[in-house]
């Protein structure tokens, strides 16, 4: 009888399975860093961290509904895949709301929150991209996860500057602008998968 390794069925099971593995992780790491950052920015009266927050609890629950669909055909993971454009279009303008909001009643964060929940999020962000570095070219599911954590680790970064710019500008703006920079990615990266998830529902009905 033949090794069930060798065999193609058992090596798309164990992928899935790995694949599975990995979005738990994630899903974990990002559930718990979507409390901290949210209660750091309520407290600190940042932008910035309420965006990056709100971001995490979006990444939650995509890694939630990939883990639904892991198993399942192209068709549902393309359909994941809208719904995770959706999610990502919708932060995006949820950041845009929070600057409008600053920008009306002006606020000037607590520049040490920012940087060190900054710091913290950067390093669980780092975490989640490198667990899902070997799966970002799986199928389009998981292209599309890979894509929500890189993005991650840019707003990340971006959080940091805006501290800096707090701490030297004893300014509100520097938060804001990082606002309107992470809604732009968002709306960007929500554009990149929706146009893929449609291209692959078109290939799947014709």
């Amino acid at each position: 009888m033949a090794d069930c390794c060798n065999d193609k069925a058992c090596e798309i099971e164990a992928l899935r399975d790995r694949q599975s593995s990995t979005l738990k992780t994630v899903l974990g790491i990002n559930a718990v860093m979507f409390i901290v950052e949210l209660t750091a920015g309520l407290i600190s009266g940042s932008v910035s961290l309420l965006a990056d927050s709100m971001d995490m609890l979006g990444d939650a629950l995509v890694y939630g509904f990939s883990i639904y669909v892991v198993a399942r055909g192209a068709r549902m993971k393309a359909i994941a895949a809208l719904f995770k454009g959706g999610i990502m279009a919708a932060f995006g303008l949820f950041v845009l709301g929070q600057a409008v909001y600053r920008i009306v009643f002006p606020q000037v964060p607590v520049f040490e929150a920012i940087g060190a929940i900054g710091l913290l999020a950067l390093a669980a962000n780092s975490i989640c991209f490198v667990l899902l570095w070997r799966h970002r070219a799986d199928d389009i599911n998981m292209s599309s996860v890979w894509l929500c954590s890189r993005n991650d680790i840019v707003a990340n970064v971006s959080v940091l500057f805006a501290a800096a710019g707090v701490w030297l500008t004893d300014s509100g703006w520097p938060d804001i602008l990082v606002g309107l920079v992470l809604a732009a990615l968002f709306l960007r990266s929500a554009l990149f998968v929706l146009r893929g998830a449609i291209t692959e529902l078109r290939a799947i009905n014709v």
